[in-house]
């Protein structure tokens, strides 16, 4: 037998689907309105970039060597066999094997 979700929960859940939503079609509208000028495209070909090291920074940070170890290697594998996975799976066994060395 199932229990039913709480309101709570469920209210949660479509309140984030609705924002999720509206940042979407919004990001939609708003760029429909732009200009797309040499500058603009260089700054929308650069957000990408941007993204990711704004996720990565405070991981390193925080989790240190290891963590960093284990990033390169999941950019090498990236770049080497085009596999998320296998990317994530060889990073996470990467940042498991230092710290049992120690790291």
């Amino acid at each position: 037998m199932t229990e039913a979700l709480p309101h709570g929960v469920m209210i949660a859940i479509a309140a984030m689907a609705a924002v999720t939503v509206f940042t979407r079609l919004a990001g939609f509208w708003m760029m429909g309105r732009v200009t797309l000028t040499p500058r603009v495209m260089r700054m929308l070909e650069a957000l990408p970039g941007s993204v990711v090291a704004a996720l990565v920074m405070p991981v390193l940070l925080k989790e240190g060597a290891a963590a960093a170890v284990a990033m390169v290697l999941v950019a090498m594998l990236m770049i080497w066999r085009r596999n998320e996975f296998l990317a994530l799976a060889g990073g996470i066994a990467m940042v498991a094997g230092l710290r049992a060395m120690g790291w």
